[in-house]
């Protein structure tokens, strides 16, 4: 595996004119409204099409209407691979599955399946428009093989972000079921990657951190760092400076699930709530939504409207534009989520101006700093419990703390985790990977 020196800011400005570089990036779903991993090959076709570089996207036509109303004028750019048998198959199938054994079983069938129809047009769309590189952004799992080689051009894969497990504590006996199938998987992987052999034959695979890098797949090809997430500055904004108001408001984004252990939050607010003002809402909604309704109501802190004092408001699903909004009301983020490759929410919030408190595990860990947010060792169940109760309640006693957190927040995703920054850097590996000698 050869190693690559990775570029971590923009490069300086070069004669050569960068848009030259034709682009095919190719991905399952490129969407906003998915959320997660989805979101990645849109802000690379945004940007590089604002950018003026010629740039083309293959993905699956479930996301066409979102994509149509994003880009009317950019018909002619996005390419899409029609839902197959199969795929209707996989889907009613995986009903029948814990969602993460699906994931990895059902769910890998179906993205196998689009990837193939994928690379077929790939085929076409590259003789067609002289592509000179393409780039797979998902999925981002280090792991999962890529059938996108033999292309006649170089492919770019990432970068990919993984390698993850629960901490030890949290593993209960169903999920030391799921980790051992999970592990089974990991251990064939190598075996897939040489079935299916894109990662070994891609000229650049792209790893979020140290973590990742170590999972990949050995690789003819040069390797480098460079983070998954990144922020759309003009979009997640910090509000403008106002007067703390007595009363701190928390807010919780991002799906009701497992692993993102929103009950977390919950519980710790109502313990945290008898010792200092402060509301918690939760953005977003998902399979935990009526246990955690329930949970407040149970404590009698379930919110009838937002901003509520003591008291919990579900706000379900939101828009983009809508969560941002709603992070410039609020004062910090919970996130003690317990298996997060990535958390670009955290970066949103950061850029918001909040200071977050998170579980000091995956990607929250690689994001968060003690200068801009509050790192909780997820040890046990009662010492996170503790240390979220401890955090909300001085972040509520202590507006002036607060406020340096979250200035340091911003600073830090303005210099690490700025889209319009990453993509630059991205540019400048398109331009060294079809400089450089096949």
């Amino acid at each position: 595996m050869a190693a690559m020196t990775a570029i971590d800011l923009p490069p300086p400005p070069t004669p050569e004119p960068a848009h030259d570089v034709r682009v095919l990036i190719v991905a399952e779903h490129a969407s906003a409204r998915f959320g997660g991993e989805a979101v990645l090959p849109l802000h690379y076709f945004r940007l590089l099409l604002g950018l003026g570089q010629p740039v083309w996207l293959v993905t699956h036509a479930r996301v066409r209407d979102e994509l149509t109303a994003l880009f009317p004028d950019a018909g002619d750019r996005i390419h899409y691979v029609e839902d197959h048998a199969l795929h209707k198959l996989m889907d009613r199938l995986s009903a029948y599955l814990p969602a993460r054994l699906s994931n990895v079983t059902l769910g890998f069938v179906s993205r196998l399946h689009t990837q193939l129809l994928q690379r077929r047009l790939a085929r076409r769309l590259i003789g067609q428009h002289g592509i000179q590189v393409v780039h797979q952004p998902m999925p981002v799992s280090p792991k999962e093989p890529s059938v996108l080689h033999g292309l006649g051009v170089p492919v770019v894969i990432g970068p990919m972000n993984g390698g993850m497990t629960y901490p030890r504590a949290f593993r209960s006996r169903s999920e030391w079921a799921l980790h051992a199938v999970e592990a089974t998987g990991r251990a064939a992987s190598g075996l897939l990657n040489r079935l299916l052999p894109g990662k070994r034959h891609a000229a650049l695979l792209l790893a979020a951190n140290e973590r990742t890098q170590a999972a990949l797949p050995a690789t003819q090809g040069q390797v480098a760092l460079l983070v998954e997430n990144a922020v759309d500055m003009g979009l997640w904004q910090p509000p403008p400076p106002r007067a703390p108001s007595g009363v701190t408001h928390f807010v919780f984004m991002g799906r009701l699930v497992d692993f993102k252990a929103p009950g977390v939050a919950v519980a710790a607010f109502i313990d945290a709530a008898q010792q200092a003002p402060m509301t918690l809402t939760l953005l977003g909604d998902g399979p935990l939504g009526p246990a955690l309704r329930a949970q407040a109501e149970a404590a009698g802190v379930r919110a009838t409207a937002p901003g509520q004092v003591g008291k919990v408001w579900f706000a379900g699903w939101l828009a983009q534009t809508e969560c941002a909004a709603r992070l410039r009301e609020a004062d910090a983020l919970l996130l003690p989520s317990l298996r997060e490759c990535g958390g670009a929410v955290v970066l949103e919030a950061m850029a918001c101006g909040l200071p977050t408190v998170v579980a000091a595990w995956g990607g929250p860990l690689d994001y968060v700093t003690p200068e801009c947010g509050v790192l909780v060792a997820p040890d046990d169940a009662a010492t996170l419990h503790r240390g979220f109760v401890t955090a909300m309640v001085k972040l509520a006693q202590e507006p002036a703390w607060r406020a340096e957190l979250g200035r340091a927040g911003h600073q830090r995703v303005q210099t690490h985790f700025n889209w319009d920054r990453k993509i630059e850097v991205m540019r400048a590996y398109y331009r060294q990977i079809v400089s450089s000698p096949a």
